[in-house]
C-alpha cells in the first residue's frame, strides 16, 4: 500500500480481521469458527482466527487448500479420482455445521490457475463435491449459518490484476484495491460506514418488495434484450442477512448488490456478458447467452466456450438461471476502474445474474420447504451457482408490475429511484 506506513498497514490488516468477524458472521459467544482458507493466506487467515477467540469463539477450525497442488492433481491423477470426494473432508463442513458453526472463506487464487485442465475432470470434481457437501451447502443458502467470503492478494492473482507491475506493487496496490472496496481506510470508523452501506441496499431492496413486479426487462446497447420472470412471493433481499435464529450477518465483503431468484422457466432473450467469467480456473470471454423458457439454448463466447459447454453440462438446472442482481454501475469497485478477474469482487460491479442453484431464501417460506416443493414454486435447483456479470453504463431495466404498470428501475446504469 503505496504511502502507507506500516504501523497503519497493521492497523488495517486487524480492523479487516475484526470486521469479518464482527460484522461479516457476526461470531456469538462460544460459537465454532471454520476458515477456509489458501495456503498463501495463512498470516491472514491467523489474524482471522485472533479476532475470533477475541470474540468468545468456542473454537477455530481452519481448512487449507493449496491451488498448486490442485493443479498437480488435475494434471497427474487418474481421471477416476475427481469422481471421488474426501468423506473426512465432508464430516468436516457438514458437522461443523450442524454444531452451528459460523463459515468464513477467504477466496484468492490465480485466476488462470486451471487453464489448460481438461475440462471434463473439473466438471467431474467439481459434481462429486457437490453431491458430498450438498446438505452444508442447502445449510448456507437456507442462512441456517451464517457465512461470509472475503479476498486479500496473492502474488499471481495480483499479477494477473497488475501486469505491468513488479510483483511487490501489484501485491500492494491489490491490498489498496481491496480496502477500498470493504470501505477500509486509516482512521475511519468502518463498521459506522458498513451500517450505513446497509441500510441504503435494505432501502433498495425495500423499493423492490414494495413493487412486487412480475417480471424484468434489460436492454442495453451490447446486444441485451432479455425478460426474465419472478415467481409470486419472491424476495429481494441484500446487504446484511439473518440466520433462522436471528443472527445478523453479510455474506459477501465487499457487497454491493441486492438480488432474488428468477422463475426457472421464465427466462427469454439475449444477453451479453460485460466482464470476463472465472470458472474453476478458466476465463471465459466475450460471451453472449440465449433462453428460452429459462434455459440456455444457444451460446457464443470468444474465449472459453468448451468451459461453458462443460458448466451447461453439470446437471440439467446449470442451465437455467437461479440469481438475478442489481448493482450500480457507479458503485465503489466500477468507479475503480480495476478488473479483479475475482467473481466477488467483479459480480460487485454491475448487474449479475447467475447460472444454476437459487437462494431458497428468496422466496416466501422457502428456507422450510423441500427441493420438489421449490422446485414446483418456479425454483432452481443445481451443483452449481456461477455469478456473470451483465450491466453496463447504458443498461436499462424496467420493472413491469402484475397489472401492466412499467417502472424505471435501472437508467443508465444505475439505480432509477436512487
Amino acid at each position: 500500500m503505496e504511502g502507507m506506513d506500516e504501523k497503519s498497514r497493521e492497523e488495517l490488516l486487524e480492523e479487516y480481521a475484526r470486521l469479518i468477524v464482527r460484522m461479516g458472521v457476526n461470531l456469538q459467544a462460544d460459537q465454532p469458527l471454520v476458515i477456509n482458507a489458501p495456503l498463501a493466506c495463512a498470516d491472514f487467515a491467523r489474524r482471522v482466527a485472533g479476532a475470533a477467540y477475541d470474540a468468545g469463539a468456542h473454537d477455530v477450525t481452519v481448512a487449507w487448500n493449496d491451488e498448486r497442488l490442485a493443479r498437480l492433481r488435475y494434471d497427474k491423477a487418474k481421471k477416476s479420482v475427481f469422481s471421488e470426494f474426501p468423506e473426512w473432508r465432508r464430516r468436516l463442513y457438514e458437522d461443523s455445521a450442524a454444531e452451528g458453526a459460523a463459515f468464513v472463506t477467504i477466496h484468492a487464487s490465480d485466476p488462470e490457475i486451471f487453464s489448460g485442465v481438461e475440462p471434463e475432470r473439473l466438471t467431474l470434481a467439481q459434481q462429486a463435491a457437490g453431491a458430498a457437501l450438498l446438505e452444508y451447502r442447502q445449510r448456507l443458502m437456507s442462512n441456517k449459518n451464517a457465512w461470509c467470503v472475503v479476498s486479500i492478494p496473492t502474488e499471481s492473482w495480483a499479477k494477473k490484476v497488475f501486469p505491468e507491475d513488479a510483483p511487490d506493487a501489484a501485491v500492494e496496490n491489490l491490498w489498496q484495491a481491496i480496502f477500498d472496496a470493504v470501505r477500509l481506510a486509516p482512521g475511519e470508523d468502518a463498521a459506522a460506514r458498513w451500517q450505513k452501506h446497509i441500510e441504503f441496499l435494505a432501502c433498495a431492496a425495500k423499493f423492490m418488495n414494495d413493487h412486487a413486479f412480475s417480471r424484468l426487462e434489460y436492454k442495453n446497447g451490447f446486444g441485451t434484450n432479455l425478460f426474465i420472470e419472478l415467481p409470486e412471493g419472491h424476495i429481494w433481499m441484500g446487504g446484511a442477512e439473518k440466520t433462522q435464529d436471528g443472527v445478523t450477518f453479510v455474506a459477501n465483503m465487499p457487497t454491493e448488490e441486492i438480488y432474488t431468484l428468477p422463475k426457472r422457466d421464465g427466462v427469454n432473450g439475449t444477453v451479453r456478458a460485460m466482464r470476463p467469467l472465472n470458472v474453476n480456473g478458466n476465463l471465459v470471454e466475450g460471451f453472449s447467452l440465449t433462453f428460452k423458457d429459462g434455459k440456455v439454448v444457444d451460446y457464443k463466447a470468444e474465449r472459453g466456450a468448451e468451459i461453458l459447454k462443460e458448466l451447461f453440462s453439470t446437471d440439467e438446472g446449470a442451465s437455467y438461471l437461479g440469481e438475478v442482481a442489481l448493482v450500480p454501475y457507479d458503485s465503489p469497485i466500477s468507479k475503480s476502474g480495476v478488473l479483479f478477474f475475482n467473481t466477488l469482487f467483479d459480480e460487485n460491479a454491475a448487474c449479475h445474474l447467475a447460472f444454476g442453484k437459487a437462494y431458497p431464501t428468496c422466496i416466501e417460506g422457502g428456507e422450510t420447504m423441500t427441493s420438489v416443493e421449490l422446485l414446483q414454486r418456479g425454483v432452481n435447483d443445481s451443483l452449481v451457482h456461477e455469478d456473470f456479470m451483465v450491466g453496463s453504463r447504458d443498461l436499462a431495466i424496467d420493472g413491469i408490475e402484475a397489472d401492466g404498470t412499467r417502472v424505471p428501475v435501472f437508467r443508465e446504469g444505475n439505480f432509477a429511484f436512487a
